[in-house]
């Protein structure tokens, strides 16, 4: 029986805290960053948790269920 793979692309992009949240980096920081607000910026600082609607789906990818 072959073994279950991991989604490659979602173990790069989530990762699992010790409460059980699904965090992961946002999005629109890499460039084109001059015409973006420091409010802005500094908000995408912060890591992003990954809500209830898509959290079973995230889980199903990085085979946690």
């Amino acid at each position: 029986m072959p073994k279950v793979k991991t989604n490659s692309s979602a173990k790069k992009r989530f990762k699992v805290t010790g409460t059980g949240e699904i965090t992961f980096q946002k999005a629109f920081k890499r460039h084109i960053l001059t015409k973006k607000s420091k409010k802005r910026k500094r908000a995408m600082r912060k890591d992003g948790v990954v809500g209830a609607a898509n959290k079973d789906f995230v889980m199903r990818l990085l085979r946690l269920k």
